[in-house]
Parts: structure tokens; C-alpha cells; sequence
């Protein structure tokens, strides 16, 4: 037995790396599988190559939890280790046995995981005490015991052990006893280790089945038996290492509901990522329905590192709008700290960034060129992605103004450019601005919409959450345009000509018709305006300013309702002086059913903006039919 001290710089190493260096406890078993992973991929290179000419065998590693005894198994049938290797790679800390491996036969193998050479140390997080087991693969090899309390002070002596490999035994410490629960180990298993190149098994699981052979007597069936099988946990040859070309549409469904077992709808479709020059990247983005905020669901695309789970903290590796999509990106080349839990920000970051919003543009362009009907049946819900990318990436709107697509209330899609050339004739202010009528509700707004139709005017529908603030995006970006919502004004402000309409009314009979309106309603909520409109327009109309209005919305979004204007509503009240009602009004000799008439025409505007509750409509139905 040869005793020793693991060559440190301090004393304290254990507990930094104990408290410090893992920001999670349970990546301990992430990195020893991955370490056994090394092991075995190590061997089948040099199998490959011709330097170990042995039975392979079944490379299943494997992982026990023995409650009883207080330890937790990892086993591995791969490399294994000599007494020199122990001391080179476990009692020098931070040396990287993968990074020696790689230089030592000259190879650029992406299946080899290891680069820091502390993952082992992850285990003293959770135990008291660490044990190896080792036996190197080399002939006449002699096992190794390897102990450790988590002091620099280790034991290493020969051992017993017929099989080439390495155990790893963890004597799990008081204060880590929920890692002695088979059920925690497998699901940290499955978290970290399910899409692994080796199989890793862990317990058994049980299955219900016929008898094999067994024959069913007439007029009954064979009853099925639970039988236990080895749980195998992971799938070694997931979806994104294969070509796109081998893969069905149906495999990319079962394999989004593999990865999201909780989600029910079906994406819209996935992008394939398959890169090797100048970096290595893999994966498959699922573009989720999205029609709502409350639908977004943000860290849901998965970072592995040679097929080991990383994090689906991705911010910094994808831009902020792909936060939004599902999926998995696998790439060696993301730097990460030590504790692979953290992404680091540097060029190679900012390039993968760059080519995966390359890719999505360029699948979008694709589908919209190549299939624009299903793209517009599709644009519903790929419309708060677009426009998200839009406001967050300069260069991904550059690309996306080719296919935005702007639809308006009769369901119909147009490009930007198409848009603009077939309103800009009749939509021109006589400030030769184009101006584009929107509308957020077809329900509530019908009114304004249908006058804007009746003059010819054409509506687009801009009900997403996202809207407001795309359309601040857009303004500045289309020359000589503006967006203007058809409850901004009258049809005739938001698009004014050089021909006013002329005015039934003197000035003095303005004046008392907005001084009767004014006494009727709340002055600091409503604003009276008499405007001269056709003899067909409505007689009164609710009207809330355009920029007030979006700024709301967007302290709204935002989370800032209390903000300037977020509890300050504040509307126009429009009479038009050129209806009949106006003149009748005037002419009416009797005071109270003159006010009872003015009150009757603010609550159906009022009514028809849904603005008329409680009191007030109780009020209102009274008084109409005292009025019939």
C-alpha cells in the first residue's frame, strides 16, 4: 500500500469544490457517467485503430444504488486505469486524461468528452468518502484500489478485479442521503444521460407480457406476467446525429413528444441543424404554436456537449428570440467554465449564434417561396416569433421583410410590398403619407371598420400581442408611411384630404352643442369634439388617441401598468354636427329630455366600446324605455 497527498495548490480544495465550483450537487452523477463514457469511447478508438485487439463486449456502464450500504456504483468495461494513470490523472487535479488521450493519437474524435479533468472531483459534493476500482485494459494490467475522505490525503493499493474497467463507489454522506433513492438516480439519469452514445443501466423495471411459448386453451387468452428487465436509460443514437435524409416526418414527431412529454400540440415544423466546418453543430428546432404571452415558454431548447445535457439556460448561445423555440443544439465547440453549467461569451458563441439565425431565415424564405399557401396558413402562429425576431435582431428583420406577411380583416395576406402598393392610391394623406388602417378586434371595432370599408379603405388586422411594438419597429423603417388604429380618430382625421367636409352648423351652434355634450360626461376622462362629417356617419363616436393608446399597450406588456399612462385612460367623444340627431338635439325645447337625449347618445357609444357597466347601464336601459 503506498500512501500519499493529491498535489494541490491549498489545503482547502474540497471544500471549494464541494460549495464552489458545481452550481448544481446532482451534476456529480452527469460527470461520472460522462468520465465512464471517455473510458469507453477511448477503448473503441483504440479498437478502431488496431492497439487493442481484445473482445469489446457489452460496454453497458453501470450504475447501482445500494440504500443499505450508504453508496452509490458507477461501472464502466472501458479503458481503466494503471497505478501510474491514478496518480497522474486522479491525485494531479485538473490534468485531462480526454485532452492527453486526443494529442497523445493525434485525433479530432467529437465523441471524446472530457476536458477538464475535474469531473471526478464532482463526487466528494455528496460523499463522505470515494472509492475507485481500476484495472487497465492493458495486458498483465494490475488493479488499483484508489481511496479518498475528502482530505489531500488518499490511500492507493492493489486490488482485486478480474474485468478490465473502473468502479466508482461513493460512500453518500448524511446530508446527501435523497441520492441513496434509486428513483432520484434515474431520474438525474435521465435528465443529464438519456441520449448517451453507451447504454447505462440502472436497476430494473418491469414489464407485462405473455409467456413466451405460451398457447391459450380455447375460449381464453393468456394472461400476460410481469417480468423484470435490465432499465435501460438512455437512447444512444438519438435523432439529431442522423441524416436529415433517413428521417421521417413522423420520427421528428415522435421525438418532439420524447423531449416534451407534457406538451400536446404538434409543432409546426422543425429545422435540421447538421454543421461541421468552421465548427461543429447538431440539433433540431421545433417552432411551437405561439399565439398569446402566456403561451411563451422560454428554456426550452436543450444544450448537450457530445450528447451529454448541458443546460437549457441558452442565453448567449442562441439569440434571444430563438428563445421561444424547442429543441436541442449539440456542439463540442460552446466553451464552457468547469462545472459546464455556465456559457461562456466569445467569438466561437457569436458565430454559432449567427449561422443558427441564419438557418431559421433561410428555412422560413424557403417555405415561404416554395409552398406560400401553407405558409400562410401557418403565419398565425409563426407570427410572434417573426415579429419577436424582428425587434430584438436588426439583421434577422433584414432578412424576415421578404417574407412578414400583413393580413387584414377579411383574412387575406399580403407582403410588405405588395401591401403598400395596393392601398398607397387611395390611402395617401394630402401630406403624401400612406396610411395603414389597423384594427385589434373585429368584434369590438366593427363599427369603425365597416367605415372604413365604405370609403374604400382597406383594414389590416393587428391583434397579436407583439403588434404595438412592431409597429413602432416598422414606422420609421417604410418610407412616407404611418399605422393608424380605425378607432383613432374619425375616418376623415386619420386620413385627411385637401376637401373638408362643409359645416351644417353655425359656430354658435357648435358651441352649444359641445357645452351640452360636455355637461353630460366625466371632462377628465372624456375630451368633446364636434367634427363635420357625412350625414351618414354615426351621430357619436369614442375615439382614443393613437400615441396615448400605444404607449399603454406597451407599459402594459412590459409589466409597467402604473407607469405615466398606464391607469390613465382618456378618450375623445367625437359629435358629428352634420347628423339629424345633432339638429334635433338643438332644436329640442325641453331641457330634461334634451339631456335625457344627449346621455342616450353618449351610452350607446359608450356601449358599443364596451365602456357602459354597472350603474351607468342599469341607467342607461331605464332610460331608454322612458325615452320610447
Amino acid at each position: 500500500m503506498s500512501k500519499g497527498q493529491i498535489n494541490v495548490q491549498t489545503e482547502n480544495i474540497f471544500p471549494v469544490i464541494k460549495k464552489f465550483l458545481y452550481s448544481e450537487h446532482d451534476i456529480f452523477i452527469r460527470e461520472l457517467i460522462s468520465n465512464a463514457v471517455d473510458a469507453t469511447q477511448k477503448l473503441k478508438a483504440l479498437s478502431t485503430m488496431g492497439k487493442f485487439e481484445g473482445d469489446l463486449g457489452d460496454l453497458t456502464i453501470h450504475v447501482k444504488v445500494d440504500k443499505d450500504a450508504k453508496t452509490i456504483t458507477v461501472s464502466d468495461r472501458g479503458l481503466g486505469m494503471t497505478a501510474e494513470e491514478v496518480d497522474k490523472y486522479i491525485n494531479q487535479i485538473a490534468f485531462s486524461g480526454a485532452e492527453e488521450f486526443l494529442q497523445k493519437f493525434k485525433m479530432e474524435d467529437g465523441n471524446i468528452i472530457g476536458h477538464f479533468g475535474l469531473g471526478f472531483y464532482s463526487s466528494f459534493m455528496v460523499s463522505e468518502k470515494v472509492e475507485i476500482v481500476s484495472r487497465s485494459y492493458q495486458p498483465d494490467a494490475k488493479a488499483v484500489r484508489w481511496s479518498c475522505t475528502g482530505s489531500p490525503d488518499y490511500e492507493m493499493e492493489e486490488a482485486d478485479k478480474a474485468d478490465r474497467g473502473t468502479d466508482i463507489i461513493l460512500h453518500v454522506a448524511d446530508d446527501a442521503a435523497e441520492f441513496l433513492e434509486e428513483s432520484t438516480i434515474v431520474s438525474l439519469l435521465r435528465k443529464y444521460c438519456r441520449f448517451l452514445p453507451i447504454p447505462i443501466q440502472c436497476g430494473e423495471e418491469s414489464h407485462w407480457e405473455k409467456p413466451e411459448g405460451a398457447e391459450a386453451k380455447e375460449g381464453e387468452e393468456v394472461k400476460e406476467v410481469e417480468v423484470k428487465r435490465p432499465r435501460i436509460i438512455n437512447d444512444t443514437h438519438p435523432l439529431w446525429k442522423q441524416s436529415p435524409s433517413s428521417i421521417t416526418p413522423e420520427q421528428y414527431l415522435e421525438f418532439y413528444r420524447q423531449l416534451y412529454p407534457m406538451t400536446f400540440e404538434e409543432p409546426l415544423f422543425q429545422i435540421h441543424l447538421n454543421v461541421d466546418y468552421p465548427f461543429n453543430l447538431t440539433g433540431i428546432l421545433y417552432f411551437p404554436k405561439v399565439r398569446n404571452q402566456l403561451e411563451i415558454q422560454k428554456n426550452k431548447v436543450q444544450l448537450y456537449c457530445n450528447q451529454v445535457f448541458i443546460t437549457d439556460q441558452l442565453e448567449g448561445v442562441i439569440p434571444e428570440f430563438m428563445m421561444l423555440l424547442h429543441g436541442v443544439i449539440d456542439s463540442p465547440d460552446i466553451p464552457l467554465n468547469v462545472s459546464r453549467s455556465y456559457l461562456q461569451s466569445d467569438a466561437n458563441v457569436k458565430k454559432i449564434s449567427s449561422h443558427i439565425t441564419k438557418k431559421v431565415a433561410d428555412k422560413l424564405e424557403e417555405m415561404f417561396k416554395n409552398d406560400r399557401e401553407n405558409y400562410e396558413k401557418k403565419w398565425d402562429d409563426l407570427k410572434v416569433f417573426i415579429e419577436y425576431g424582428c425587434l430584438t435582431d436588426e439583421k434577422f428583420y433584414e432578412r424576415a421583410k421578404n417574407f412578414i406577411l400583413f393580413k387584414n380583416v377579411d383574412g387575406k395576406y399580403y407582403t410588405m410590398d405588395e401591401y403598400r402598393a395596393g392601398v398607397e392610391t387611395l390611402q395617401k394623406d394630402k401630406n403624401d403619407i400612406v396610411v395603414y388602417l389597423y384594427a385589434h378586434d373585429l368584434a369590438t371595432q366593427h363599427v369603425y371598420i365597416q367605415s372604413a370599408k365604405e370609403k374604400g379603405y382597406d383594414v389590416l388586422l393587428m391583434d397579436g400581442f407583439l403588434d404595438t411594438h412592431f409597429i413602432n419597429l416598422l414606422e420609421p423603417k417604410l418610407e412616407k408611411c404611418r399605422f393608424a388604429r380605425v378607432d383613432a380618430d374619425v375616418m376623415e382625421k386619420l386620413i385627411e384630404k385637401d376637401e373638408p367636409m362643409p359645416a351644417k352648423l353655425s359656430e354658435a351652434e357648435q358651441t352649444s352643442l359641445k357645452e351640452l355634450f360636455e355637461k353630460c360626461v366625466d371632462k377628465e376622462k372624456f375630451t368633446v369634439q364636434i367634427a363635420n362629417l357625412s350625414e351618414g356617419e354615426l351621430p357619436i363616436m369614442i375615439t382614443q388617441n393613437e400615441f396615448m393608446r400605444r404607449f399603454q399597450d406597451m407599459q402594459k406588456l412590459s409589466g409597467q401598468g402604473n407607469g405615466m399612462y398606464g391607469n390613465f385612460e382618456h378618450y375623445n367623444l367625437v359629435v358629428n354636427g352634420n347628423h339629424a340627431l345633432a339638429g334635433k338635439i338643438l332644436g329640442e325645447s325641453d331641457e330634461a329630455r334634451k339631456e335625457a337625449l344627449t346621455h342616450q347618445l353618449i351610452d350607446l357609444a359608450l356601449l358599443s366600446q364596451n365602456l357602459l357597466t354597472g350603474e351607468k347601464l342599469s341607467d342607461f336601459v331605464k332610460r331608454s324605455v322612458e325615452l320610447m
